[in-house]
């Protein structure tokens, strides 16, 4: 006879098998892969075939801002697929208008016009596309430390190493370093200095440049991957006033950081600063089915009034994606979820982890905002050196390695990268979760702490 538990240990090896024969993975050499095989999932937690269940502090790759199997959600996008599946772009759909009605109600400023994609990279590719076309311009302004996608324009505008491989210099990008004051490119001493000198190194970058050169300055809000770093008082107000006095077309990212992440609709709003294009996807409808766009500012979506925008997808506004997104911001309205994460980070999330700092050398710095925090980890607070090197692999990124399989085996699925670890949990996360987490990270950073000097 075979039992349940033969049966589950057989599947598991079975959605394995076939996923080494058949399913190339991003990122990753292929061979030195071992993918994790899912049973499910709800909530702020995924489990295995063996029942070992994860508290998930990466909302998968940062999307998953309801959580797992969201009820309304999971019924929404059944019921639109009872109703209609799907349908082409050029027409005009219930839910596509809808969901375009809802976002534009909460972007800011004049932000009014949708254009949807299926994800993050490709709402970067076309926004640079509007931009290009609306002022004649080519080159691209982007940030090292950043991260705008993997298609061609959008990873060449990226910058982090996953650009080098495919970098040929020929895509107008032109790369500057934006404020980070913990790991300061203008050596400052505190964030007025690091903003001051941000805008000025900005300010050099355009003109050696030439601003009659420069199409559009992208920028994430708050960096995602890059390291979470919240732009210092000021900052992108400055930006904003750079981009008007040149025509540039100020684009701001907020694929990550969007619905709900910072404790904001939109992180921009923290600020008080209206692009003239905004990029949004994963948060927009948890990720249940793949969904981004752009956001569009009346003076660009004019330019395009009586000339046809040379841009367009097959899917775009698909409308079981559409009815998720509808789903998700009634959702996130009804249940005050924007003020929940607002509220978690302030009185959970960001003491614990700064309680955690106090105890652990190896954490250097902790920053973030609503469910979207970074802790850097180094190898001594006073010279900052971190704890693995930059862009490091092999035995020179274990200790990272080490930490990643300590936080696993407490039962916390982190998001780690290079040398710091992400605390990224959904918006719907619980006080209880939230301390659970927090308890499994003190662990793993009490053996991160062997590897400090």
């Amino acid at each position: 006879m075979v039992t349940s538990r033969t049966r589950l240990e057989t599947l598991a090896e079975r959605i394995t098998a076939h996923d080494r024969a058949h399913v190339f993975h991003p990122w990753s050499a292929q061979d030195l892969v071992t993918p994790l095989a899912v049973a499910g999932a709800d909530g702020a937690y995924f489990w295995d075939h063996d029942g070992n269940r994860y508290l998930d502090f990466s909302s998968g790759l940062v999307f998953t801002n309801l959580g797992y199997q969201h009820p309304a959600v999971v019924e929404a996008i059944r019921e639109q697929a009872a109703h209609l599946a799907t349908f082409a772009p050029g027409f005009a759909v219930e839910a596509r208008s809808e969901a375009a009605r809802l976002i534009a109600e909460r972007t800011p400023g004049d932000l009014d016009r949708i254009l949807f994609t299926n994800g993050g990279a490709e709402a970067v590719e076309n926004a640079v596309r509007l931009a290009r076309l609306h002022t004649g311009r080519h080159k691209v302004l982007s940030a090292y430390r950043s991260y705008h996608g993997a298609t061609g324009t959008a990873i060449n505008l990226t910058g982090d190493p996953r650009r080098w491989p495919s970098d040929q210099g020929t895509a107008g990008a032109v790369r500057f370093w934006a404020p980070f004051l913990y790991r300061s490119p203008f050596h400052s001493q505190n964030a007025e200095q690091e903003c001051e000198r941000a805008l000025q190194h900005l300010d050099d970058t355009i003109v050696f440049e030439g601003p009659s050169t420069i199409a559009a300055l992208i920028l994430e809000t708050v960096p995602g991957t890059a390291g979470i770093m919240v732009p210092p008082p000021g900052y992108l107000a400055g930006v904003r006033e750079l981009c008007d006095r040149h025509g540039i077309v100020f684009i701001l990212d907020e694929v990550m950081s969007g619905f709900g992440r910072t404790g904001a609709w939109f992180a921009a709003d923290h600020f008080g600063v209206v692009p003239d294009l905004l990029t949004f996807a994963k948060g927009v409808n948890s990720g249940y089915v793949p969904l981004g766009g752009v956001a569009i500012s009346e003076e660009i979506a004019a330019t395009f009034a009586r000339r046809p925008y040379p841009g367009g997808l097959t899917y775009s506004g698909h409308p079981l994606a559409c009815a998720a997104a509808v789903a998700t911001i009634d959702v996130m309205a009804s249940e005050d979820i924007v003020g929940r994460a607002r509220r978690m980070g302030a009185e959970v999330i960001g003491p614990g982890l700064h309680a955690l700092a106090e105890r652990h050398p190896c954490v250097g710095e902790v920053r973030g905002l609503g469910v979207f925090w970074a802790l850097e980890l180094v190898r001594n607070r006073e010279t900052r050196e971190p704890l693995v090197p930059y862009n490091a692999a092999g035995e020179a990124a274990a200790p990272m390695a080490r930490f990643t399989a300590a936080c696993r085996a407490g039962g916390l699925w982190p998001f780690v990268h290079m040398n710091r670890t992400h605390v990224v949990p959904p918006c719907t996360l619980t006080e209880s979760e939230a301390k659970e987490g927090l308890a499994i990270l003190d662990e793993a950073l009490a053996l991160a702490d062997t590897d400090t000097e």
